[in-house]
């Protein structure tokens, strides 16, 4: 491929929106087209901020678009990234890919079926930290993994800069574990496996907000491990936090630490460097464009992290724990 991919920002809903607009404008193989958003004052402002048209109307957006990042309401994500890949549109989206797994599931059946590549923005899979955790989980040093805690918070809510649409159920689908508690989710899959069976959730609203900004999901397995995922928007001076522990020794991680910590028996501290970041997902999806291959790993955990949050939502609210399907698990 020598020609650049024309790419449309669709929606600037996400306040990652113009960092994954400028990844676009940047790349060497890609460049930004012009902006979609369905509030057009909204779309109007980031398409001037980034030098590109406007267009109000969402087919003749997609009409401009070898590919698209989705960045709108994740109410509305199914419909947009549908659009895109029944027109063989390569779809770089934010999380959640789609709010269930069903839905999931429709877009990338569709997309394999006219060639379009998706690819989901869990960029703390590809740190250098993550890459060394799981390095070291794999050499047996920890013994057998039992536990695992993650947790990733800010202070949006309480300070007041995270827009009042973060908080609004009919586009954001939930609160706090959601969307920044995306994060502690695939990363404590990743450390302990997809084959969670059984999901239950603690939420708060401290700001009394329609949805959650404060929450506790836990993961359960059928051999005993448990999984801790934390997140919240009304914390200060709380660094993302990584425990894995087994039953020979412990990694602990803190951002801003340059190392990982192993713990070993007898208290040994032994620090281990971290390694260097993998490629971005942008640059993977990017890739994966032009090479015509598929972001199997990312899309699998995708579609499982889809599958937790949306179980995490409803035990939340029925005050039950949820069992994930059998077959699902099997499956990723």
């Amino acid at each position: 491929m020598t020609e650049r991919l024309a790419v449309v920002a669709m929606g600037f809903w996400h306040v990652h929106a113009p960092e994954y607009a400028a990844y676009a404008a940047e790349h060497p193989r890609t460049r930004l087209v012009a902006v979609w958003d369905d509030d057009i004052e909204r779309g109007t402002e980031a398409a001037r901020n980034l030098g590109v048209p406007f267009e109000p109307d969402m087919r003749r957006a997609l009409a401009l678009a070898d590919a698209i990042t989705l960045t709108s309401a994740t109410t509305r994500h199914t419909e947009i990234a549908l659009a895109a890949v029944d027109a063989g549109i390569h779809v770089f989206a934010e999380k959640l890919l789609a709010p269930t797994v069903a839905e999931c599931t429709a877009i990338l059946d569709r997309g394999a079926e006219t060639g379009a590549r998706v690819q989901v923005s869990l960029p703390r899979l590809y740190d250098g930290s993550t890459t060394t955790i799981v390095d070291t989980i794999a050499s047996g040093v920890l013994g057998r993994i039992s536990y695992a805690r993650v947790r990733l918070s800010h202070h949006g809510a309480t300070d007041g800069w995270l827009t009042d649409r973060f908080f609004d159920p009919a586009e954001a689908v939930g609160g706090a574990l959601t969307d920044l508690g995306c994060h502690p989710v695939y990363l404590t899959q990743l450390f302990l496996g997809l084959d969670v069976s059984t999901v239950s959730a603690t939420y708060g609203r401290l700001t009394q907000r329609r949805v959650e900004d404060n929450a506790v999901v836990t993961l359960g397995y059928e051999d005993g491990r448990i999984g801790v995922c934390e997140t919240g928007f009304v914390t200060h001076a709380d660094p993302f936090s990584i425990e894995v522990h087994g039953t020979d020794a412990a990694l602990r991680f803190a951002e801003g630490d340059p190392t990982v910590t192993l713990t070993q028996p007898g208290g040994v501290h032994t620090p281990l460097p971290i390694a260097g970041d993998s490629t971005s997902a942008f640059d993977q999806w990017v890739d994966h464009i032009v090479a015509g291959t598929s972001a199997t790993d990312n899309l699998t955990r995708a579609v499982a992290l889809t599958d937790v949050v949306s179980a995490a939502n409803d035990a939340a609210s029925t005050g039950t724990t949820r069992h994930l399907n059998a077959r699902l698990r099997h499956h990723l």
